[in-house]
């Protein structure tokens, strides 16, 4: 475990060098136009200011004592004293992080912070560790309550996760190819190109952390395309490089469709629907977007 947490507290210095390595190389073999450098410093602003000062403001990771308190009230304890308890706390953490990440795409509430990771245009290791800032705020801490109360240890799942993140680091490229039989395993960088593209064939798809076999059983894999290249950002592009218009766009525009809402069930929908959602049935969402553009839709619309 300390080597683990030695590994973690080295990290942030690896992943801003190979960000900026990256960065170099391919601004010299693209042009000056091949790399967005003002995306790159966003993301870095980003990183900075969550990990620094608002750590120290909202000290509300994995709220504070509550996987404490799960562990104390666990069902039963995994043993970590053998080889299978540590397998059993990385898959049961793959788990947790499998349904938050999917939470993050289909609940508005969770997707209005986790925008802020998909609202680069161009796919580098900077977007990486573009998270947002209300992370804590939201609550999606709350997927990861099951880990100790099924008997793994806090501070094991803490570690797994931080690990969990660091791998995907890397996957966060566009110039790795597909890594042949690990693509059924593993989350790669074809996987997550996938992930990241806006395109319509690509949305709401392969949302594992190391592993991609969850989506695989749950049927969210979504497998990248020779004929279609993926496009990045989000399906309404962001054209600006305001941090702040980054941070809270999302969060004004509920507050906005809120504040519209006649109902609670409305309230609800716009809270816990998918982004998009209208309650007329004429919004947004994947699925929305999807029947539009299918073959019968376009067929009605021609007079």
């Amino acid at each position: 475990m300390d080597v683990l947490l030695t590994i973690l507290k080295y990290s942030v210095a690896t992943v801003l060098v190979a960000s900026l390595a990256e960065a170099v190389v391919l601004t010299v073999r693209r042009g000056r136009h091949g790399y967005d450098w003002r995306a790159a410093a966003v993301s870095v602003t980003d990183f900075l200011v969550r990990e620094y000062p608002l750590r120290w403001l909202l000290p509300l990771a994995f709220y504070g004592d509550a996987m404490n308190w799960v562990w104390h009230h666990r069902l039963w304890t995994v043993p970590m004293n053998h080889w299978s308890g540590w397998v059993a706390c990385f898959i049961g953490q793959e788990f947790c992080y499998y349904w938050f990440h999917r939470a993050a795409h289909r609940t508005r509430w969770f997707w209005c912070n986790h925008a802020v990771h998909h609202s680069p245009n161009q796919l580098t290791l900077s977007a990486a560790y573009r998270f947002g800032w209300a992370g804590r705020l939201a609550g999606s801490q709350l997927f990861f309550l099951l880990a100790p109360l099924l008997g793994m240890p806090p501070r094991v799942v803490r570690t797994f996760l931080s690990l969990n993140l660091l791998y995907q680091f890397w996957i966060h490229a566009t110039w790795i190819p597909r890594l042949g039989p690990l693509e059924w395993v593993l989350n790669t960088p074809s996987a997550h190109r996938v992930h990241h593209a806006s395109n319509l064939e690509y949305l709401d798809g392969n949302y594992g952390g190391v592993l991609i076999v969850f989506d695989r059983l749950f049927g969210t894999y979504i497998a990248e395309r020779r004929d279609t290249p993926c496009r990045y950002g989000l399906v309404q592009p962001v054209t600006t490089y305001n941090l702040l218009t980054i941070e809270f766009d999302h969060w004004r525009a509920l507050w906005r469709d809120l504040k519209t809402a006649r109902s609670l069930g409305e309230v609800c929908g716009y809270l816990l629907k998918p982004p998009g959602w209208r309650p007329d049935g004429d919004g947004a969402t994947t699925e929305d977007l999807r029947r539009r553009a299918s073959p019968s839709a376009i067929a009605r619309e021609i007079p």
